[in-house]
C-alpha cells in the first residue's frame, strides 16, 4: 500500500514526539498496593476508636466469624474483580468472583437477624442503631470508592459502569466489615436491609461518577 509524503511525516512526527507508556503492575499487585494503606488506616482507626475486648468476644460465635470472613473476602475479591476488568482482554466472567462469598455473607447476615428475631421478638424489626450503620458505611465506602476509581481510570477501562460497580462492592464489603468493630451487637432485620441500601448506594455513586469523562478529557476542546 502506497503512503503518501504527508501520511509520512505524520507517522514520523507522531514517534519522535511519543513517549514511552509505562506498563501498569499486574491486577492483583495493584490491589495488594491499594489495600495496604486502607489496612493500615483501618488498623489505626480500630485501636483507637474500637472497644476491641467486645469484639473479640462477639467473634468468638463461629457464625459471626463467618459473616466476618465471608464479608471480608468480598470486599477483597471485588476489588480485584475490578482491577481485572479494567483491562481489555480479561473475561468478564471475573465479575462473578465475589459472588459466592456475597451469598454467604448476605445468608450468614440472615440467620443473625432470625436469630435475634427468635430471641427478641418485635425488637428484630425496630429501627434503632441502623441508621448509623448506614452514615458508616457510606462515610467509610465513598471516600475508599473515590480513591479506588481514580486508580481504575489508568487503565481506562471500555465499560467503566461495570468495572466501577464491581469496585463499589467490594468497597462497600470492606467498609461493612470495618463496621462490625464498631457495631457491639447482632444483626436485626432492619440492620441487614440498612446495610444492603448502603451497600447499593456506594455501588450505585461510583457507577454514576465513573461516567464523568477524567479531567484531561473534560479539558480538551469539544470533550463531550
Amino acid at each position: 500500500m502506497k503512503v503518501s509524503g504527508a501520511t509520512e511525516r505524520l507517522i514520523e512526527r507522531l514517534a519522535a514526539d511519543a513517549t514511552p507508556m509505562r506498563r501498569l503492575p499486574p491486577p492483583a499487585m495493584r490491589t495488594v498496593l491499594w489495600l495496604l494503606p486502607v489496612a493500615a488506616l483501618a488498623a489505626i482507626g480500630i485501636l483507637v476508636f474500637s472497644d476491641l475486648r467486645t469484639f473479640l468476644e462477639r467473634a468468638r460465635d463461629p457464625k459471626l466469624a463467618i459473616e466476618l470472613a465471608a464479608t471480608l473476602v468480598t470486599g477483597i475479591a471485588g476489588v480485584l474483580a475490578a482491577f481485572e476488568l479494567s483491562l481489555p482482554d480479561r473475561s468478564r466472567l471475573w465479575a462473578l468472583l465475589p459472588l459466592p462469598t456475597l451469598a454467604l455473607w448476605i445468608a450468614s447476615s440472615g440467620y443473625s437477624c432470625y436469630r435475634h428475631w427468635i430471641a427478641f421478638g418485635p425488637e428484630g424489626w425496630e429501627i434503632g442503631e441502623s441508621s448509623h450503620c448506614l452514615a458508616f458505611i457510606l462515610a467509610t465506602g465513598l471516600p475508599l470508592g473515590a480513591s479506588l476509581l481514580l486508580l481504575l481510570r489508568r487503565a481506562c477501562p471500555l465499560s467503566p459502569i461495570p468495572v466501577a460497580a464491581m469496585g463499589g462492592l467490594g468497597v462497600a464489603g470492606i467498609a461493612a466489615f470495618l463496621l462490625q468493630f464498631f457495631h457491639p451487637f447482632d444483626v436485626t432485620f432492619m440492620d441487614l436491609g440498612v446495610h444492603l441500601v448502603a451497600v447499593g448506594l456506594v455501588v450505585a455513586v461510583l457507577s454514576l461518577l465513573a461516567k464523568l469523562p477524567p479531567r484531561d478529557a473534560a479539558a480538551r476542546p469539544g470533550a463531550r
